[in-house]
């Protein structure tokens, strides 16, 4: 079996303690999560979670199992790569002395992002984007030299109007 990388869209119920048992059961098996972002829904008593991990088809199943028995999951869906939305928000600092202020800038536009905050030596730039795109900024940058950066994880939602309301707890895709 092959390790692939799984992406897990996760309706929880919007309660302390909630992120400590999802993240426990995880740690408790040895599985390690890539990235995890969480935050309240349409409806604040419902937050969702969207996870990425490592692993083959059986740790997949593993994980979905377990969650699903977890009390305050209230569903647990698989996101397809093809048929989904992805984007993470990044902040990152680099060193921008006065003369590669502009060609900095410059990329910036070019991936329309945004300068945040100036300072004499440093700039800090706000970008939105799928994975490959934060990445291929980050090796734009590096030459400059990256003082600091923050990544929000992945983030997701299916395309179209199909909504993870609409799924059946257990249902498996």
């Amino acid at each position: 079996m092959s390790v692939k990388r799984y992406i897990l869209s996760v309706l929880v119920e919007n309660q302390s303690g909630v992120l400590s048992r999802v993240s426990g059961l995880f740690s408790r098996r040895g599985y390690n999560i890539d990235s995890l972002s969480v935050g309240e829904t349409e409806d604040p008593g419902i937050s969702r979670m969207t996870i990425v991990v490592r692993g083959d088809s059986y740790i997949l199943e593993q994980i979905k199992k377990q969650l699903n028995k977890l009390i305050d999951v209230i569903k647990v869906i698989e996101l397809n790569k093809d048929k989904s939305v992805f984007r993470e928000l990044m902040l990152i600092k680099v060193n921008a002395k006065e003369n590669s202020r502009a060609s900095i800038i410059e990329i910036v536009d070019i991936f329309r992002a945004n300068v945040v905050d100036v300072s004499n030596e440093t700039l800090t730039i706000e970008m939105t984007g799928d994975e490959n795109k934060i990445e291929a900024f980050v090796s734009l940058m590096k030459p400059y030299g990256i003082r600091e950066i923050v990544r929000t994880g992945l983030t997701a939602l299916e395309r179209g109007s199909k909504e993870i309301k609409s799924y059946r707890k257990y249902e498996e895709e």
